[in-house]
């Protein structure tokens, strides 16, 4: 069960709620930035891993800047889209909403999901890049994104997408059950992604079936969202 950090009392509290029903998602962003940016992802993180573990999930941005601005900077690092209106949610039978805001931002009523701003924009970077930059810190720790943090993330992406093209040219095998477990005991505690990048890395060099590495990673994407699988069938 996903369990996060409230950021109102610092305690330990679960994402879905104890029936089963809607949890709704609300990202607050009063602008648009790096930090706005982030905390956009980590709400698109939140609705992934609540769908991976079979609940129903309904996506709403909160922002004074509703602009195309910000949906294409959202859309370009593989942000899917959220909804306007919060009364949908109420209408589908919401149980539960988890609030994402910005450190020392809005501080809406309910369960708050804190995110620490970004201190250095990344200017121009691949939004690919960006968003494994991202995941790579803990979301509670501030984002100093330099050159050093953006090149490592830019030559793991190249070589674990080039690796998946790879792997996926052999039989495929069953996501071992250890390392299913590993993987979900990273992210189900407190979204910790760096977590799930150190499973993926131990798995890049095990002796595991290539088919059975293939499809690890194929699995942990549809959290990561950093389409691993992209260069399948374009190399030689």
């Amino acid at each position: 069960m996903l369990r996060i950090i409230d950021a109102r009392t610092g305690e330990p509290v679960q994402a879905a709620p104890a029936r089963r029903g809607l949890t709704r998602v609300e990202a607050h962003v009063p602008g648009f930035d790096g930090t706005a940016l982030r905390v956009l992802l980590v709400a698109d993180i939140l609705v992934r891993a609540l769908e991976l573990g079979g609940t129903p999930v309904w996506p709403v941005l909160d922002s004074a800047a509703q602009g195309p601005e910000l949906r294409a900077g959202a859309a370009a690092l593989g942000i899917r889209p959220f909804e306007d209106s919060r009364d949908v949610g109420l209408a589908l039978g919401e149980a539960q909403v988890v609030h994402v805001v910005a450190e020392g931002g809005a501080a809406p009523d309910g369960v708050r999901v804190a995110v620490a701003p970004v201190d250095r924009p990344a200017e121009g970077a691949d939004p690919d890049v960006l968003r494994l930059a991202l995941l790579s810190r803990r979301r509670g720790l501030p984002a100093g994104l330099d050159e050093t943090s953006l090149a490592d993330a830019h030559d793991t992406l190249v070589r674990w997408r080039r690796a998946v093209a790879d792997w996926a040219r052999e039989p495929s095998r069953p996501v071992p059950d250890e390392v299913r477990a590993e993987l979900r005991s990273a992210w189900e505690d407190d979204l910790d992604m760096p977590g799930v990048l150190r499973v993926l890395r131990r798995v890049e060099t095990s002796d595991l079936p290539a088919g059975a590495r293939f499809e690890t990673y194929a699995y942990a994407d549809r959290l990561l969202g950093l389409e691993l699988t992209r260069d399948i069938g374009s190399l030689a």
